[in-house]
């Protein structure tokens, strides 16, 4: 079986230039309303519609709970970087956005695909990233040109997504239409050859009606670790303040790297076992016909309707889509072993292939209620009640490197040498992988005295998956029945204050498509392991500041997964074994708003004092090294982390801002005897507006070009991106 013949870098729509010059024309074609002409009930529903977040560090309402909420309303941390705060730090990566969020660590992986970490549990590989509530596709890279905010819930999230991590959820909000003509392009030029060029056309079509156009393409060599990629999605949006409220969306977005994918180590001397960065992190040293192309294509149809005499919506979202992505790559090691004494510019490299190839079909359906009522007692409820369900098919090649021939070394002084491997590899052959999930889900948030609230709430999952060989025959099969409890209590005094406890739980199914490959011998025996499951305990508060124009949260927590899978040392059983247990404690710390009409600010730290290993049966080995064992801290769980941004309009059409971001010291999953030391980097920013038209913007990111591990595995690190210089110039009509 072999993937669709079209590459991924084949345009599947027009140019993108040519929408950026067909959507400016037609915004110059518009006519300006007739002075007679009565919008009255367009203007005043819109001025909610108009998205805040372009303006502002911090958003007001989310849907990362399912209902239309306010922040201080939802009994967990969530961190939220708007639009205003992306562009500011010109964060055009998504897991740029995710570095500058507190909690969050990254593993590099065998074949390409980073598994992202929350306060020490993975994220990537249960599929815990979403798209506007619904699951995003885990195979390709992502960008930030759609993008109104990205929103990160921490902690146990099941009752509200299912199946995940004990972490939380990332939710991917989508620029949407509103009733104003109004449009944006920006382009960027910056190091590493680096150029951008974004579109956001929106315009008014009808006196409930509009369209949004949002497109990207991106060139750029970062030292010989080129990336090019293009983007569209459009999206049209009826009915808009009426009943009845639909809108119907397309995304496609094609990415072509050439994949840094690895820098080997070397242990400093008498440092306790300190990996320390080696290799420039702005050299590339990969083969010039490496390659990593991804893609994402999928449309969104969704239906809103208001229920006439009480506070109630129902929200219905269809949505399909295709990812892809295709990986050949080379892991790049010392020939032989290598100190810092002896490391030089003729130090032989060896290029080990790695590739993998895989594609998915996602469908999803997902329809929500929220609302809310006064029962016979005078007390008032709050409801969310839904339905949601998918499928999905993937196949899929995690080692396909088999008929490649040996790979040519390279030295030390001389990347980017322009040698290539041949691709003498056969037609390849793919596993398949079938699963498909019915969750049913009810809130209730009570309110038992004007300012108690008690929130319970429970969802039911049916999941079943099925693997299957080349040759077509299962090799395993799944079946859950899961539940997922929530409850809350809050303390709401005021309109400026919001106290509140929580506990929920989460649950790891086994046969999860992005952990487990069928064709491995143990795989069977993974697959058929009962799922993990994990418990949050949080203890926090919430402040509106400043003329309610900042938000301040803070909140203790207690994260523990009790049941983890750990490997049954006997070899024949047909399971894996559920007796490991970890745990982590800390602080949360999140503010995000404006001080005064000058001065901006987002900060948010995660801090984790205690967290351990407390049950596995991994054993330490003589030389105490190899993976954690029972009584260590688990890998990739830094002590502090977090990130801090702040701009201040220092004249008027001049602001400035400066930003750092930290990570403590860490160790890899499976490298107990090694750590990475902890770094932090700066970043700097200066904008200068010349008129309600056009402005500029400076950004200088790792400003003083710290060498850093930034992701890290057993034998490997991905240094952090080198200082990078960027100047966008914005026009806005």
């Amino acid at each position: 079986m072999a993937l669709p013949a079209r590459p991924l870098s084949e345009p599947s729509l027009l140019p993108l230039g040519a929408f950026l010059l067909a959507a400016s024309a037609g915004a110059w074609a518009q006519s300006a309303p007739e002075s007679g002409r009565t919008l009255s009930t367009v203007v005043v529903r819109d001025q909610a519609e108009v998205p805040q977040t372009k303006n502002e560090l911090r958003t007001r309402r989310t849907r990362i709970g399912k209902g239309d909420q306010e922040l201080r309303d939802i009994p967990q941390t969530v961190t939220v970087q708007t639009e205003r705060l992306i562009d500011d730090r010109n964060l055009d990566d998504f897991r740029e956005v995710l570095k500058s969020t507190a909690g969050v660590s990254f593993q590099a992986g065998e074949t390409g695909e980073e598994d992202i970490r929350l306060r020490g549990f993975s994220l990537e590989q249960a599929g815990d990233i979403y798209r506007d509530g619904l699951r995003d596709g885990a195979l390709y890279e992502r960008d930030t040109f759609n993008d109104d905010r990205i929103e990160v819930l921490k902690g146990s999230a099941s009752m509200l997504f299912g199946k995940g991590s004990t972490g939380g959820v990332v939710n991917q909000v989508s620029k949407q239409p509103f009733m104003m003509n109004q449009h944006e392009v920006d382009y960027t030029l910056g190091t590493g050859r680096e150029n951008r060029l974004t579109g956001d056309f929106n315009f008014v079509t009808g006196e409930d009606a509009a369209l949004r156009l949002n497109v990207m393409a991106h060139d750029a060599d970062n030292g010989g670790a080129g990336t090019r990629k293009q983007g569209i999605a459009p999206t049209y949006r009826w009915g808009i303040g009426t009943a009845d409220e639909f809108s119907a969306g397309l995304y496609v977005l094609n990415v072509e790297n050439r994949p840094l994918y690895d820098h080997p180590w070397i242990l400093g001397n008498g440092n306790g076992g300190k990996l320390l960065p080696t290799l420039p992190a702005g050299r590339y040293y990969g083969l010039a016909n490496d390659h990593l192309d991804t893609g994402a294509a999928y449309g969104t149809l969704s239906h809103v309707h208001l229920f006439e005499g009480h506070d109630g919506q129902l929200r219905t979202t269809l949505r399909h889509g295709r990812y892809q992505r295709d990986l050949l790559a080379s892991a790049i090691s010392f020939a032989t072993p290598q100190t810092f004494a002896t490391l030089n510019d003729a130090t032989v490299l060896v290029r080990r292939p790695k590739a993998r190839v895989g594609e998915s079909d996602l469908t999803q359906l997902a329809s929500d209620y929220s609302g809310a009522f006064t029962d016979g007692g005078g007390r008032r409820h709050a409801v969310l009640a839904g339905i949601d369900l998918y499928r999905e098919e993937a196949r899929r090649n995690n080692n396909a490197t088999a008929g490649l021939a040996p790979s040519p070394t390279t030295l030390v002084g001389t990347p980017d040498d322009g040698a290539v491997r041949p691709d003498t590899r056969a037609p390849l052959q793919f596993t398949t992988y079938s699963a498909q999930d019915l969750g049913l889900y009810a809130q209730d948030t009570l309110a038992l005295t004007p300012v108690v609230k008690l929130v319970g709430g429970v969802r039911f999952d049916r999941f079943s998956a099925s693997y299957k060989a080349v040759s077509g025959a299962e090799t395993s099969a799944r079946d859950e029945n899961l539940w997922s409890p929530r409850l809350g209590l809050f303390y709401q005094p005021d309109a400026f204050a919001s106290y509140y406890i929580s506990w929920g739980t989460s649950y790891n199914v086994s046969a999860d498509t992005y952990q487990f490959t069928p064709s491995a011998p143990s795989s069977p025996r993974a697959a058929n392991t009962p799922a993990e499951k994990s418990r949050n305990l949080e203890v926090g508060g919430k402040w509106e500041l400043f003329g309610k124009k900042a938000l301040l949260g803070i909140a203790a927590f207690y994260s523990e997964k009790y049941n983890e899978r750990n490997t049954d040392p006997d070899t024949a059983a047909t399971q894996e074994l559920l007796s490991g247990r970890r745990h982590a404690t800390g602080l949360e710390f999140n503010l995000a708003g404006r001080i005064n009409p000058r001065w901006d600010v987002f900060f948010n730290h995660t801090w984790i004092p205690d967290a351990r290993i407390d049950e596995s049966n991994v054993a330490l080995n003589a030389a105490g090294t190899g993976a954690q064992v029972q009584g260590d801290r688990p890998g990739l769980t830094p002590r502090h982390s977090g990130s801090v941004w702040t701009t201040y309009r220092v004249l008027q059409p001049l602001r400035l801002g400066v930003g750092l971001n930290w990570r403590g010291e860490q160790q890899p999953d499976g490298a107990r005897h090694v750590t990475a030391p902890g770094f932090a980097t700066v970043d700097a920013m200066a904008e200068y507006t010349f008129s309600d038209r056009w402005s500029a913007r400076l950004n200088v990111t790792n400003l003083a070009d710290k060498l850093y591990a930034d992701s890290l595995y057993r034998g490997f690190y991905a240094p952090g991106a080198p200082r990078r210089v960027e100047l966008t110039v914005k026009t806005m009509f």
